[in-house]
């Protein structure tokens, strides 16, 4: 019985994902059917949280919209996720970002960029 369902999840998972990690700013492409016709809707924010393995695999993003947070979860291997466009890499020590709940403004936004080097010994 788990031979098929592997065979079935198989065929379902995604050949050619972007490989991006938590902290990155990324933009999802997503496919939205109105009525008969189909459009392409970006969902641009920063990756906080990703979450199970295969099939189930799921990223959550989080973005400030007109002064509100908003936090959106996208299965990985889910043929509505047209494509991931990474926007900026980021460096972040933890897991799960659900710290950037609790701030406001610009800071809500920001974590390290991968680049970025630590500027206190130098100035010192």
């Amino acid at each position: 019985m788990s031979k098929i369902i592997e065979k079935i999840n198989q065929e379902q998972v995604k050949k050619e994902v972007t490989a991006f990690n938590v902290g990155d700013t990324i933009k999802v492409h997503t496919r939205v059917v109105e009525g008969d016709k189909e459009r392409i809707q970006i969902f641009a924010g920063i990756v906080i949280a990703r979450k199970g393995h295969g099939i189930n695999e799921a990223f959550t993003v989080r973005k400030i919209s007109y002064g509100e947070g908003v936090e959106r979860v996208f299965p990985l291997h889910s043929p509505k996720v047209a494509k991931i466009e990474i926007t900026k890499t980021g460096r972040v020590r933890r897991a799960r970002l659900h710290y950037l709940r609790q701030r406001q403004g610009k800071e809500a936004m920001s974590v390290k960029d991968q680049g970025q080097q630590h500027q206190s010994a130098e100035a010192a």
